[in-house]
């Protein structure tokens, strides 16, 4: 995984300039930066979802077509019977 650039130090020294203890600080920027690291995705995440939708949408284009095909071969088919 890319490593998240955050500045942890920055972030913790802001808080502590608006009046909020260090140790809590701290805590509240270390959960930050956790819940980014597991929670954002990388490009590689992107391009993965990129992939498999573009596999669903021709898998899809492919039963459509499928189903056109038939429905045409038994309107076909009907007329010919009438």
């Amino acid at each position: 995984m890319t490593p998240l650039i955050l500045d942890t130090h920055e972030a913790i020294h802001e808080l502590v300039n608006v009046g909020m203890p260090e140790r809590q600080a701290e805590t509240v920027v270390r959960q930050q930066a956790r819940l980014l690291e597991q929670n954002l995705a990388t490009k590689t995440d992107i391009e993965a979802l990129r992939q498999e939708t573009k596999a669903g949408i021709e898998a899809a284009k492919l039963d459509l077509i499928k189903w056109i095909f038939g429905i045409n071969i038994g309107t076909v088919s009907l007329m010919v019977a009438i």
